[in-house]
């Protein structure tokens, strides 16, 4: 087999699928990845359609369900918590609707997917990629702590914020389409029983400020939730690792409003898994260049809000590996059989995700609220249940080889 030696930059659920897949196909793949330890935190995921096919395959679907976060629907509320609409997660089935079947944490999936791998493929935590040098037999990478090594292709997986596609694709805002919000996430201790539901409270735009949701989430840890913050604004003078003046940003959007949020900004000090990033959808001409190849939210984020990113990322991990294990490593063929099989899936996930917006957590006056309301209420009777029909088929667009059966063409 050619090309055996594959860099992965990125050890999330993207980066730890495909090093999996490949290590099963034969590869030597090697993961760096930037934070000093697998991350914590962060936002529930959602396994759905031709997905959950590949995580059976991968074997993970026992320890995935043991992981749920015990989230049974969605319910939208008012200031005194009474809900106004409801959604379950059985009104769509398995693939539509806000919350599937399948919900885990982001960082639950990816522990899971990186003990998949074991310690059969090697992972460099701490570091991150500097300098990228393409040749016509390997790619030479240096290493921000210093040092450089050889390798057969790099793989970027790295997220939105991808460092990959940055030194081989150029620079971030060609390739980030802004939809014009910012999303905060973190635990904190409950003081509401939740009984399953995700909590919404909208706020409507009005007086000189912007839409905005504050929610509360079920988790798996006892005793915990997670608080959301979703905020309509044009973007703000802020550093990507600034976690202080994110913090701040929500005290200032979310301050004097009512419901639980006096007691969800009460816990935003102390909290240790700060999540804070703008939305934005992610759109390369082609996910390959030379021996560099993008995967996941680096290559084609929908939204992190659209519910299909984390099947996106499952299913473009096994497709990649399995087609640079049927063309015997060489990497031109199979990135090109890769994001012909792909591109599909992407472009109607990126479409949905824009026909969705911002699905009625920022509306602009109190009638788009009420209008928010009244959609919700009558989902669930409508013919042939549209809205989730229309995930449900998104989700579904891969027709998806068996490449664990012997590779040919």
């Amino acid at each position: 087999m050619n090309n055996r030696s594959v860099l992965i930059s990125g050890a999330g659920i993207a980066g730890s699928a495909l090093a999996h897949w490949l290590h099963r196909f034969g590869f030597r793949p090697t993961v760096v990845e930037r934070a000093d330890a697998l991350r914590t935190g962060g936002h529930a995921v959602d396994i759905r359609g031709t997905a959950r096919r590949v995580a059976e395959l991968t074997g993970i679907v026992p320890q995935v369900r043991r992981a749920h976060t015990g989230a049974r629907g969605m319910a939208f509320v008012d200031r005194r918590g009474r809900p106004v609409a409801k959604m379950g997660t059985d009104v769509y089935g398995d693939s539509g609707g806000p919350i599937a079947e399948m919900a885990i944490l982001r960082s639950d999936l990816a522990r899971i997917l990186y003990n998949a791998t074991g310690d059969r493929v090697e992972y460099v935590f701490g570091d991150s990629i500097t300098r990228v040098d393409q040749g016509g037999d390997g790619v030479v990478v240096e290493f921000e702590k210093g040092g450089t090594r050889r390798f057969d292709l790099l793989v970027g997986a790295d997220g939105v914020h991808s460092n990959v596609r940055r030194l081989v694709f150029g620079p971030h805002r060609d390739h980030v389409r802004d939809l014009g919000c910012y999303v905060a996430l973190y635990t904190m201790p409950a003081e509401l029983d939740l009984d399953g539901w995700q909590l919404m409270y909208t706020m409507p735009g009005g007086n000189g400020r912007p839409g905005r949701t504050a929610a509360l989430s079920p988790v798996r840890a006892p005793g915990m939730v997670r608080a959301g913050f979703f905020l309509r604004s044009e973007p703000l003078p802020l550093d990507r690792r600034d976690t202080e003046g994110q913090k701040r940003t929500v005290l200032r959007a979310f301050e004097g409003e009512g419901w639980e949020i006096p007691r969800m900004l009460s816990g935003i000090a102390d909290t240790d898994d700060f999540y804070f990033d703008r939305v934005g959808q992610v759109e390369v001409g082609t996910w390959a260049r030379n021996r560099t190849v993008l995967l996941g939210d680096a290559g084609y984020c929908a939204s992190p809000m659209s519910g299909i990113g984390t099947s996106l990322a499952l299913v473009g991990a096994y497709v990649l590996a399995g087609e640079l294990a049927a063309a015997d490593g060489a990497h031109g063929p199979a990135y090109a059989v890769y994001e012909h099989r792909m591109r599909g899936f992407v472009d109607r996930a990126h479409e949905f995700a824009r026909g969705a917006g911002d699905g009625g957590l920022m509306p602009a006056s109190p009638a788009r609220l009420w209008m928010r309301n009244q959609s919700v209420r009558i989902l669930p009777y409508l013919p042939g249940n549209l809205v989730g029909r229309g995930m449900d088929r998104v989700a579904h667009t891969v027709r998806l080889p068996d490449y664990t059966a012997p590779l040919h063409r």
